[in-house]
C-alpha cells in the first residue's frame, strides 16, 4: 500500500494500492500499442492537446495545490506557482519541439545528408515527492511531444499528485497508453526497466537511487538521464550588493519548500571582511519568515515531508555545532504536532562539518568564509556535487570568469538558481548526467538518426 501522511497534521492523506505484476504488464502493453500510433501523429496535432493540458492545470490550479500542499507540506503560494510552471513547460514545447526535431540537412559527398529526430518509445519516469507536478512535467511535455509515451513511476507519498497528472493528460485528449501512472514502489523499477517495450529511463532523485537505476539502466544497454542531489555553493564577493545577496540567498535556500530542493543553495560562501555582516542579515530575513500551517497563504516555511527527514537534517546540524559551528537563530525542531524545522543559519562553519560537506534538505543555512577569490572557486568545488552556483558580484566581468572554473550544470549571477524551459537543465559530478529543458531536454530521448542519399 503507497501511504501518503500529512506532514504538517500526520493525518493520513489517503492510501493507494500497489499495481500487481499482472496489471503493470497491462499497462506497459497500452504504452507500446499507443507508441505506435501517437508517433505518427502531427507535431501540430501534438501540441494541441498539450495547450489543453496546460490550460486544464491552469483551471485546476487551486485543486493541484492544495493536494501538493496535503501530500508534501509545500507552502500553497509555493504549490500554485508550481502548477503554474507546469503549464508553462507545456505551452514551450507545443511552441517549439517542432521547430527542435526538424531534419537538419548536413553538406556532404552524397546527393543529400540530413539528420532527423525519431522517438524512441515508452520512457519510464522515476520522479520525487519535492516538486511532484513540475518533475513530471518538465519530462513529459518534451518526451510527449517528441513522439514519445510517458510511464510515471512517482514518488509513494504523492500518489493523489500522480491521479492528477494523468487526469490532466487524459482530459486534454490524449489517447489512452500515452501518458501512464505506474502505482508502485521501488521494489517493482527493476522488472518495468528490463521490460524490452521499455526503451529509456529519466530518475530525478537521490545519489543511491540514481546509482541503482543506472546499475540497472546500463544493464539492459538502455538510455538513462539522472538528476541527482546538489550541494549548491552561493558565493558572495566583497563588492557585492550585500542587502540583495541576503535576500535572494534565503530565498534561494527556502524555494517554498522548507528547503527540499536539489537545486536550493546550501553552502553561503561569503568574503571574510561581510561573512559576519552577511550572516546577521541571514539571521534578519529568516527570523521574518512564518513557519506554519503550509495551507496558509501566509505561512512562508511549512513542514519537513517526514520524521526520517525531520531526524537528518537535525543530526547534521548538531554534529556541526559539536565540532565548532555557532547558531545564529533556530538549530532545535519546533515542539509542535509535525515535522517543522525552523530555519536556521550557522556561522564558523568548516570542511568536516556535515552542513560544508553533506547535502542538506532543509532549511539550514551554514555560512563559510573565504579568504580570495581562489579560495572561493576551491571551496565550491569541494563537494561530490555539481548542480547550480551563484555568483554575486558587482563585477559581472570578474564573476563570468570564476564561472568557467566552477564545476556546475548551470550558473546565475547575482540571481538565485532556477530551471527554466528556455536554458538546458542538469548537473555534473555526482549530481547526475543528462539535460533536461530546452531544445537540448527533447533531444535526449529521440535517435538521431542520419540519412544519407546518393544518386
Amino acid at each position: 500500500m503507497l501511504r501518503s501522511i500529512n506532514p504538517a497534521t500526520l493525518d493520513i492523506v489517503s492510501e493507494t494500492a500497489e499495481l500487481t505484476q499482472q496489471e503493470i504488464d497491462h499497462k506497459i502493453t497500452q504504452a507500446d500499442a499507443a507508441f505506435h500510433t501517437w508517433r505518427h501523429r502531427s507535431f501540430a496535432e501534438r501540441a494541441l492537446l498539450m495547450k489543453k493540458a496546460a490550460n486544464h492545470l491552469r483551471d485546476e490550479k487551486e485543486k493541484c495545490a492544495e493536494i501538493m500542499s496535503l501530500e508534501v507540506g509545500k507552502t500553497i503560494s509555493g504549490a500554485t506557482a508550481e502548477v503554474e510552471k507546469s503549464a508553462l513547460v507545456c505551452d514551450y514545447y507545443a511552441e517549439h519541439a517542432a521547430h527542435f526535431l526538424k531534419n537538419e540537412t548536413i553538406p556532404t559527398d552524397a546527393h543529400q545528408s540530413y539528420v532527423r529526430f525519431d522517438p524512441l518509445g515508452p520512457v519510464v519516469a522515476i520522479m520525487p515527492w519535492n516538486f511532484p507536478f513540475w518533475q513530471v512535467f518538465r519530462f513529459a511535455a518534451p518526451a510527449l511531444m517528441a513522439g514519445n509515451v510517458g510511464l510515471l513511476k512517482h514518488a509513494s507519498n504523492v500518489q493523489g499528485s500522480a491521479k492528477k497528472i494523468e487526469e490532466a493528460f487524459r482530459i486534454a485528449g490524449f489517447p489512452e497508453g500515452v501518458f501512464v501512472n505506474l502505482a508502485i514502489g521501488a521494489d517493482k523499477v527493476a522488472s518495468v526497466l528490463s521490460d524490452p517495450r521499455v526503451k529509456a529511463v529519466t530518475l530525478t532523485g537521490s545519489e543511491k537511487a540514481g546509482s541503482i537505476v543506472a546499475e540497472a539502466a546500463g544493464r539492459e544497454i538502455k538510455k538513462c538521464v539522472l538528476e541527482l542531489g546538489g550541494s549548491d555553493p552561493f558565493i558572495v564577493l566583497l563588492d557585492a550588493d550585500i542587502v540583495k545577496a541576503a535576500k535572494v540567498a534565503v530565498a534561494a535556500r527556502m524555494q517554498g519548500n522548507a528547503g527540499q530542493s536539489c537545486i536550493a543553495a546550501k553552502r553561503f560562501i561569503a568574503h571574510e571582511k561581510i561573512a559576519a555582516q552577511f550572516a546577521m542579515m541571514l539571521k534578519d530575513e529568516v527570523e521574518k519568515l512564518r513557519v506554519g500551517d503550509p495551507l496558509d497563504p501566509a505561512t512562508d516555511v511549512g513542514p519537513l515531508v517526514n520524521e526520517q527527514a525531520l531526524r537528518d537534517v537535525e543530526a547534521q546540524v548538531q554534529s556541526s555545532i559539536a565540532k565548532g559551528a555557532r547558531v545564529l537563530t533556530g538549530g532545535k525542531r519546533l515542539e509542535r504536532k509535525g515535522y517543522f524545522y525552523p530555519p536556521t543559519v550557522l556561522t564558523h562553519v568548516e570542511k568536516g562539518m556535515a552542513v560544508f560537506d553533506e547535502e542538506v534538505f532543509g532549511p539550514v543555512l551554514p555560512v563559510i568564509s573565504f579568504k580570495d577569490n581562489d579560495h572561493a572557486i576551491r571551496i565550491a568545488n569541494d563537494n561530490p556535487y555539481g548542480l547550480g552556483a551563484t555568483i554575486f558580484s558587482g563585477n559581472i566581468e570578474l564573476a563570468q570568469r570564476m564561472a568557467e572554473r566552477i564545476e556546475a550544470g548551470c550558473i546565475f549571477i547575482n540571481s538565485q538558481v532556477k530551471s527554466d524551459p528556455r536554458l538546458p537543465f542538469g548537473g555534473v559530478k555526482k549530481s547526475g548526467y543528462g539535460r533536461e529543458l530546452s531544445h537540448y531536454g527533447i533531444k535526449e530521448f529521440v535517435n538521431i538518426k542520419t540519412v544519407s542519399v546518393s544518386m
